[in-house]
């Protein structure tokens, strides 16, 4: 059973055009061609990765949040209550307005006493900002240093400066040492995401983030197995020539250094809209659907390869949809609030009016404002 469905995994009419075999992929005369037993390596690899990221959060992250000045927001917490608790972890978070009045009675506490104790309880579960600030840095220093080794990887290559290039000779592309760490390097980092998504800050759009995840490795991984390498080193470094603004863009955002944080975002829309919306689905994708087909005919591979692409490119529309309406407040001076997160919750209470009067908070830290910062 096993060996048929490894059979029918690895039939050559799902990964290569047709009258080509995997034995045309062997390696020979000092040409080296990409297996799918390379891609075992990743996943020991992302497990370093988190190792890595431990020790980078831990002795550089954390140091630099301090140099910075990043600062915590005080957080009332919630009085002990078994009851609210009780239902609190296993009921809802977000009790409707029957069910307050069910706990008030309950418990004993005032409908408002219960409504504060379930803001406060929620609060107490948002990430601090130490922890978006360790993530946000730990992003940003990958992104940073993977860009630069993808564009080192690329830059003199014919392909990315003529994407007829790319499937020249194809398949029979034998692979470079270059290529093989730049393919193992990013699937590795990707599969620690996936593996670290769920203790990571959780977002509005944690489900597309998933869907990112999962179809980026299966796009990195396919690529590997058809010997669509050059179309794939082209495709990592154009998205990583924008994640590394964004992400320094919240580091600055985190230590409050609001003008700057403006700045680089802005920087940042720009870049995402140029490589996501424009060069990605009229240079690139271009590249992998209609150039093809002048070398062999359409197969199975060819048409999953593009769909796989498709779903990236509506994940990058949707988020192209967040990231203008952001844009469009900073440059119109509104306050911009992080479109993605959950808003600080904030009580109401006379007691705690002083504390309101600092405004909304976003994502754990105060909303952004494009001429001054608003107090902690």
């Amino acid at each position: 059973m096993f060996q048929t469905l490894y059979s029918y995994f690895w039939w050559e009419r799902l990964w290569l055009p047709a009258n080509l075999t995997w034995a045309d992929l062997e390696d020979r005369d000092g040409r080296v061609y990409a297996k799918a037993s390379d891609l075992y390596i990743t996943l020991p690899l992302a497990f370093l990765f988190l190792a890595v990221r431990h020790l980078f959060e831990t002795y550089v992250a954390t140091p630099l949040a301090g140099l910075l000045n990043v600062k915590e927001k005080v957080r009332l917490k919630a009085t002990p209550n078994a009851v609210l608790e009780k239902f609190y972890v296993a009921t809802t978070k977000h009790p409707k307005q029957a069910d307050v009045e069910m706990l008030s009675k309950k418990s004993g506490c005032t409908v408002r006493q219960v409504e504060r104790w379930f803001r406060r309880r929620r609060n107490q579960d948002r990430p601090s900002l130490l922890k978006k600030f360790r993530e946000a840095s730990w992003r940003f220093t990958f992104y940073l240093i993977a860009f630069i080794a993808g564009m080192a990887v690329i830059v003199d290559k014919p392909w990315f400066y003529d994407l007829r290039e790319v499937w020249k000779g194809y398949p029979i592309q034998s692979m470079l040492p270059s290529q093989y760490w730049y393919y193992m390097i990013e699937l590795s980092f990707y599969w620690s995401l996936l593996f670290s998504i769920a203790s990571d800050v959780k977002r509005k759009d944690f489900k597309e983030q998933i869907i990112h995840h999962v179809a980026t490795i299966i796009l990195i991984s396919f690529s590997w197995f058809a010997n669509y390498i050059r179309a794939g080193t082209l495709i990592m470094a154009l998205h990583d020539s924008s994640d590394y603004l964004l992400e320094s863009a919240k580091m600055f955002n985190y230590a409050g250094w609001r003008n700057t944080c403006n700045n680089i975002f802005i920087v940042f829309a720009a870049v995402f809209i140029i490589t996501r919306l424009v060069i990605l689905p009229f240079w690139i994708m271009h590249c992998t659907v209609v150039y093809p087909l002048d070398l062999y005919p359409a197969f199975f591979g060819y048409y999953f390869f593009n769909f796989m692409m498709v779903v990236l490119q509506s994940l990058h529309i949707f988020w192209a949809y967040l990231i203008i309406r952001m844009a469009q407040k900073f440059i119109t001076g509104k306050v911009v609030e992080d479109e993605r997160s959950d808003r600080e919750e904030t009580d109401n209470s006379e007691e705690e009016e002083e504390l309101a009067k600092n405004g909304p908070l976003s994502n754990g830290h105060p909303v952004l404002n494009n001429n001054h910062r608003k107090t902690d």
